[in-house]
């Protein structure tokens, strides 16, 4: 148990069952009434973002998320099947917690995870990864400008602008995070 005193951003902390990521945190002083901590909580299952105040003083439950090196193997219904490299376990994630991720994976796909218990609340995807183009569209030969770019769809089914001269069956880096094509291989 912590006190809400010593609450801050990052703490992962449980309210009623409920996961809860610490985003901001702020002592409120009142010129009438007793002061409180306002907080704003992300819900780990489903990102949604709740304000909530805390008496100062009041008991907090912090919990610690487990990190987790996870394998991409397949899909497996609407779910994703991954191996617990660590444990060597199967691990079924649902689509809800991979969200627009699913655009990157592709078999033996490196992952890091977070869990609480058994439950599994977030999984990161490396920040570059290395992807075969499967198409493009056409290129207009008129516009070979430097800032001029097409759209591609590599192996994982992600779509990305790229230069004019990528064409299919090239490998590019893509970063991740913000679909962006960084290079050719």
């Amino acid at each position: 148990m912590t006190s809400s005193n010593q609450i801050s951003p990052g703490m992962t902390i449980t309210i009623e069952g409920k996961v809860y990521r610490i985003e901001t945190s702020v002592k409120v002083a009142v010129t009438k009434g007793t002061p409180f901590i306002k907080t704003k909580l992300r819900d780990l299952m489903t990102d949604q973002i709740v304000e909530k105040n805390f008496k100062i003083g009041q008991e907090v439950t912090e919990v610690s998320l487990e990190e987790s090196r996870l394998e991409f193997l397949y899909p497996e219904g609407k779910d994703f099947l991954f191996l617990d490299i660590d444990k060597l376990d199967q691990v079924l994630v649902p689509l809800k917690i991979l969200g627009n991720k699913i655009n990157y994976l592709k078999e033996g796909t490196e992952v890091k995870a977070m869990f609480y218990g058994d439950s599994i609340f977030s999984v990161e995807l490396p920040q570059f990864l290395e992807l075969m183009v499967i198409k493009t569209d056409a290129s207009d030969k008129k516009l070979q400008v430097a800032n001029n770019t097409k759209k591609a769809t590599v192996e994982t089914g992600a779509k990305i602008e790229v230069p004019q001269f990528i064409e299919v069956g090239d490998i590019i880096k893509v970063d991740t995070q913000t679909n962006e094509y960084i290079q050719r291989v």
